[in-house]
């Protein structure tokens, strides 16, 4: 059994994992991920790492002001202090494993602007970021010998008191982690694992959404896991559409179009040619996520039609397929040339500012039981969060949880007396159709009810056809053999209820929340807690 089980293969699970082993040579790390080792949210980011790097013409003042101003009120003022603080520290540690970020021809980084931000201070491998990192992260760490990586293994359920018959709650005694049931995706067999600390690091949840960036592993398991062993989630109405997904209804997921465009000059218009962010925001195309979607959303809704354009035309060619190679790449693919056509552009979901509630420390709610990366809610991102402030924020933590790991006196003992887990009375599925409608049905639910912009009325629909739903897949998870399919519907059913309540109890129009029922700031209210 590890002495550490880490639950999730992206630059936050790998970073922790990495420290860890590197510390403690003695211990064994296990990392699980339910498909292969390089994929993750991680792999898709583009954009870049936004941090404090010319202190000449930039200063950790104005990147807190930057995240502050985005996240409408609700960031945590001394979580965004410690991450913007501490960050470049750890930028500094993944350049010293081997990753890549470009330069200019003087050898210094070339930094790269996006939505939100005042400075120039993103670092990017062109546009492929995520992918460079997490190749980075993956080389050292195949190199070091007490890492163990369980490729297509799936975590059923993290293992508390539950499992051991005793009913404990958030209000009564203290509720641990002693390790997770995994599903071996090869053999079929549930495995019993228990590790003396457990570190969730599960990515984000924008599968639930018909139209979304992420990849088809981004099902929210580890926020689902951590709500059914009654831990807290917070702040989950707060979903990030992307504003610049390209337009492709027949893609999924959908292909990102990374903000640096914008921040190289790409300007958002109508179809009609007419630039219009600035009806919306004086930054114009490069105004927060939250502006930019809604303007977005408004524009196509006013004039009925499915897309907008990005227009990067006036931009050197040079410097679009230098610094954008991917994007140019796809674009062409579809038919279009970035340096003489205007691209048709639609938000998508994108990135789930809440989730599992984490102190500065990344301790959960349950004892033994960490969290780092878009899996969590620590304070950082508010109602809205800051473009390339992700990567940052998960590096953070993954140390700072390696840190407090490492200042146990003692690692807890393994747990005792954890059932096998118990398939008795359960038969095959007779019909998968059952499991893929009811997930088209999730989607669709989500997206005409709980997008970008959301109402009362709306809202009470979703939650009325997501009972139904939970009901239908509950009985069918208790009465046939699991699989990834069921337990995955199973998962985001949980998250589409968690985004959709949580937008029923939030009486104001904030951030990524925007309500028609509820002007802007109306209540000026806290963290939803659920």
């Amino acid at each position: 059994m590890p002495h550490v089980l880490v639950v999730g293969s992206g630059i936050a699970g790998l970073t922790c994992a990495l420290k860890l082993a590197q510390a403690k040579p003695q211990w064994s790390i296990t990392v699980v991920t339910k498909a292969s080792a390089d994929e993750s949210n991680t792999k898709y980011a583009q954009g870049g790492v936004a941090a404090v790097w010319d202190y000449q013409k930039d200063s950790y003042d104005k990147h807190i002001a930057d995240t502050l101003d985005a996240g409408d009120g609700l960031c945590n003022p001394e979580v965004v202090e410690l991450v913007i603080k501490e960050g470049p520290e750890r930028v500094r540690e993944i350049i010293a494993w081997g990753a890549d970020f470009d330069r200019e021809d003087s050898g210094t980084y070339h930094l790269g602007r996006e939505g939100g931000h005042s400075e120039d201070r993103v670092l990017h491998h062109k546009d492929l970021t995520g992918w460079e990192l997490e190749k980075t992260l993956l080389e050292v760490i195949h190199n070091q010998p007490n890492i163990t990586v369980l490729t297509h293994h799936f975590v059923l359920d993290l293992i508390t008191q539950h499992h051991q018959g005793r009913i404990v709650t958030r209000h009564t005694s203290p509720i641990t982690c002693f390790g997770a049931y995994l599903l071996d995706l090869t053999s079929g067999q549930i495995e019993t694992v228990l590790a003396n600390v457990t570190v969730l690091a599960s990515g984000g949840a924008g599968q639930v959404y018909k139209s979304t960036t992420n990849p088809t592993i981004a099902t929210g398991d580890g926020i689902a896991m951590v709500y059914r062993a009654k831990g807290q989630i917070a702040n989950m109405e707060f979903v990030q559409f992307h504003p610049t997904s390209l337009y492709d209804p027949e893609a999924s997921p959908s292909f990102l179009i990374s903000e640096a465009v914008r921040g190289a000059g790409a300007e958002l218009k109508t179809q009609s040619g007419e630039a219009f962010m600035l009806r919306y925001d004086s930054r114009g195309s490069l105004a927060p996520r939250d502006i930019v979607a809604r303007a977005i959303d408004s524009e196509m809704k006013r004039r009925g039609e499915e897309f907008v354009y990005l227009d990067a035309r006036h931009i050197p060619a040079t410097e679009l397929t230098n610094h954008f190679p991917s994007i140019y790449q796809t674009c062409a693919t579809q038919g279009w040339d970035m340096t003489r056509d205007m691209i048709p552009v639609v938000p998508a979901a994108h990135y789930l500012c809440g989730g599992v509630e984490v102190d500065v420390m990344g301790r959960t709610t349950i004892d033994r039981l960490y969290a780092c990366g878009e899996c969590t809610c620590t304070g950082l991102h508010g109602a809205n969060r800051l473009a390339s402030n992700s990567l940052l924020e998960a590096m953070v933590y993954a140390h700072r949880i390696y840190e407090d790991i490492l200042a146990l006196d003692a690692l807890p003992e393994l747990a005792n007396g954890i059932p096998d887990w118990n398939a008795a009375g359960t038969t095959e599925p007779k019909e998968m159709v059952l499991i893929t409608q009811s997930l088209k049905e999730l989607k669709e639910i989500m997206t005409s009810y709980v997008g970008i912009v959301r109402s009362n009325e709306r809202l009470e629909r979703a939650l009325s056809r997501l009972r139904l739903l939970s009901a239908e897949t509950e009985k069918l998870y208790h009465s046939t053999t699991i699989s990834p399919q069921l337990c995955e519907l199973r998962n985001l059913i949980t998250i589409g209820y968690l985004v959709t309540k949580s937008a029923s109890l939030r009486h104001e129009s904030r951030g990524l929340h925007c309500t028609t029922d509820y002007p802007v700031h109306a209540t000026w209210a806290d963290d939803t807690i659920l």
